[in-house]
């Protein structure tokens, strides 16, 4: 099933033929998954978009038949372009080599820190490999109020966490702590490294 337009008559000039638009199930989902993005109940999207609840409750099961004007009002409602409602979500495929991406080093420390994938818009999130080696260990400031480090050990033997109290990891080990206070990474065997996310509360 597709929403289609209506045909319009200017004049001389007849449309011959009835627009199709995008297929309801795609707006459907394209509802349910920005609304539940935005952390809004049905309640709160429809009041906020000038709608009856059981409106967007049809919209959202594939039912209802959205006139442009609806859509736009839920594009605002939910804070997203127009597009992103009528539109697939079409999966991002990216992949970064090992041994790629942009590389940051430390400047009193064997350690490096490579950027697999920065904050898309939406998330709160950036994503590392982190690399050290054994000697002087990798001391960083605290970073912006909130932010939270999670590490899993790939490969080696690591003391990583707060400053004052670091947890000796293995491979396949994980740990979370506050990015926002002083913290360590000292690898303390050849060859350590990770992958870090850090988020942004």
């Amino acid at each position: 099933m597709f929403v289609k337009t209506n045909k319009k008559t200017d004049g001389a000039n007849r449309m011959s033929q009835e627009a199709t638009g995008a297929p309801l199930e795609i707006i459907a989902a394209s509802l349910r998954r920005e609304r539940t993005r935005a952390g809004l109940s049905l309640t709160e999207v429809a009041r906020r978009a000038g709608l009856a609840k059981s409106t967007l409750s049809q919209l959202e099961s594939g039912t209802g038949n959205p006139s442009v004007e609806t859509l736009w009002a839920l594009g605002v409602a939910l804070d997203v372009p127009f597009s992103r409602l009528v539109e697939p979500d079409r999966p991002k495929v990216r992949v970064v080599r090992a041994g790629k991406g942009p590389t940051v080093f430390a400047e009193h420390a064997d350690y490096a820190c490579t950027l697999l994938s920065a904050c898309p818009t939406g998330a709160r999130r950036d994503i590392y490999v982190v690399r050290g080696e054994p000697g002087t260990p990798r001391r960083s400031d605290p970073h912006m109020t909130g932010v939270v480090e999670h590490i899993v050990l790939c490969a080696g033997r690591a003391r990583i966490g707060v400053t004052d109290a670091p947890e000796e990891l293995l491979p396949g080990d994980y740990i979370c702590y506050p990015g926002d206070v002083p913290h360590i990474f000292e690898a303390l065997e050849p060859g350590t490294y990770g992958v870090e996310i850090s988020e942004y509360i």
